[in-house]
């Protein structure tokens, strides 16, 4: 335990500044790179990987003795949850659910007459 006391400050200090620069070159994959769409999901997606096993490492003590199995439950279970989650979001996206089900006025309360009604009548007022 005094063995990883005393390296504490630069294992956070090191894994924060390599989180911070995969952050940095994650957002110029995305945003200036010039990639294929499909070549910048797949490097964002390895650097986000390699960002969870550095947050794993470095700050939530993951191969520290003393917990029998609690990390690697927690990680499993995580991991689960976090699959969940995301394949229902991709799946959300993917067939693009609305909330308008084809029924009602939900775009402000008019009716579709009623639009084209209200253009013509501000049209009268531009030459005031």
């Amino acid at each position: 335990m005094a063995k990883n006391n005393k390296n504490y400050p630069i294992n956070h200090i090191v894994g924060f500044a390599l989180s911070i620069i995969l952050t940095i070159v994650a957002a110029w994959t995305a945003l200036s790179s010039g990639l294929p769409t499909m070549w910048i999901i797949i490097a964002i997606m390895v650097l986000a990987v390699i960002q969870a096993g550095i947050q794993l490492f470095m700050f939530m003590h993951i191969t520290e003795s003393g917990a029998t199995n609690a990390p690697w439950n927690m990680i499993i279970h995580s991991a689960v949850i976090a699959s969940i989650v995301i394949a229902g979001s991709l799946f959300t996206m993917s067939f693009g659910f609305t909330h308008d089900h084809g029924g009602g006025d939900h775009e402000g309360g008019s009716a579709p007459g009623e639009e084209e009604q209200q253009d013509t009548e501000h049209d009268g007022h531009e030459g005031h």
